[in-house]
């Protein structure tokens, strides 16, 4: 798969949220190839195009994109304190595990990688949003109900926000929203994925709320 680390700037907040951090925003993702432009230009990517969003709301917002193409939860944690160390983040916003799932991790394995990566952050009073990702239908309902029950719980065992359902209205509703290999949303679906990403956003955190509820 391709590689690709993207650096960008743009937003901040934690699980308790001050003022100043919900002003400016340091937003650190951490993500795969979802995230990573596959295939489509930095550009068009959803991440470019929520920072533009954020920096609507919250001018000197700052965004840090690290995901890479077939990054998996593993990778992910590895990468992490480093990043923390580097960017020094506001916000993460955490989009991984689907990796995991194609290659037929165990679901114990990417709860434990993604919760201890949401740890991690919530200890420095970073803020989560936490984004559930599905897979391929051709590897069964019980598979993917059973990997969409580790989002879940995640999202019921910690203090984080949650977007549940990302590429819902997207991946089986029309035929151009997705690249041919039926995994990664084409440029046209990048807009769609932006506006759910900062919907999400911006009810936990710029209305005061930072729970774990979810946003659809």
């Amino acid at each position: 798969m391709l590689l690709s680390c993207l650096v960008y700037s743009v937003v901040s907040t934690a699980a308790t949220v001050s003022s100043s951090s919900a002003a400016n925003p340091r937003v650190l993702i951490l993500g795969d190839s979802l995230s990573a432009a596959h295939n489509i230009s930095i550009e068009q990517s959803w991440p470019e195009l929520f920072r533009h969003k954020l920096q609507t709301v919250a001018a000197d917002a700052k965004l840090i994109n690290a995901s890479i193409s077939g990054e998996t939860s593993g990778g992910g944690l590895e990468r992490l304190p480093a990043l923390l160390q580097r960017h020094q983040p506001s916000h993460l916003i955490l989009e991984l595990g689907g990796n995991d799932g194609l290659r037929g991790y165990k679901f114990s394995q990417t709860q434990n990688n993604l919760g201890d990566i949401i740890q991690l952050a919530l200890k420095r009073n970073i803020a989560v949003l936490l984004i559930g990702v599905r897979l391929p239908p051709n590897l069964g309902p019980l598979y993917n109900q059973r990997f969409q029950q580790v989002y879940e719980q995640l999202a019921a065992q910690n203090p984080i926000a949650y977007l549940p359902r990302f590429l819902q209205g997207i991946a089986a509703d029309r035929a151009e929203y997705m690249q041919p290999d039926g995994i990664h949303p084409t440029a046209l679906a990048q807009p769609l994925l932006a506006d759910k990403v900062f919907r999400a956003f911006q009810d936990h955190y710029f209305t005061g709320t930072a729970s774990s509820k979810s946003s659809n």
